[in-house]
């Protein structure tokens, strides 16, 4: 038991995030697993902080815009494949919300599908509001998650406690 202790505050140490702020097209694959059409991406990377979580490499990646007011989005997350459902997600939000200290209220939107709305569900986010026929109206294909099509986009929040 202690020496899976040591090994986990070991592998901590090992494991970083940091800011990507230059050639975010770089990251562009990863990205490409949560919205798979890159002119969707492209509306927002520029504009938003692209936070990137390695541990021997690149595990997880995150992009995040200022809507204003205390308000941010989280615009994209992905985790590599064969990392996923092993907590990398879940802290690359933690990591996210605690970085900005204005943060009142963190967004994101995701398919209409149990996986994605119980991971967001255990990061501490609940339904806010729904955006009828989103993935059909903007997409120029068909978008499957879950061998389900994914027709509205719910939108999720996290409130910080006191804020809006």
């Amino acid at each position: 038991m202690v020496e899976c202790n040591v090994l986990e505050i070991w592998r901590r140490r090992l494991m970083k995030i940091r800011n990507v702020t230059h050639n975010k097209k770089a990251y562009m694959d990863l990205l490409l697993l949560a919205d798979e059409q890159e002119d969707m991406i492209d509306r927002y990377l520029e504009r938003g902080d692209m936070f990137v979580l390695e541990d021997g490499g690149v595990l997880a990646e995150c992009v995040v815009t200022r809507e204003g007011d205390g308000v941010y989005e989280l615009k994209n997350i992905a985790v590599a494949p064969d990392c996923q459902r092993k907590g990398y997600g879940k802290r690359l939000i933690e990591f996210a919300f605690s970085y900005y200290g204005d943060c009142e209220r963190m967004l994101v939107g995701t398919g209409d599908v149990p996986s994605s709305l119980g991971f967001y569900h255990s990061c501490g986010f609940t339904e806010s509001h729904r955006i009828q026929n989103f993935f059909t109206d903007h997409y120029d294909h068909p978008m499957f998650e879950d061998g389900k099509q994914l027709v509205d986009m719910v939108y999720l929040k996290r409130e910080r406690p006191g804020g809006v």
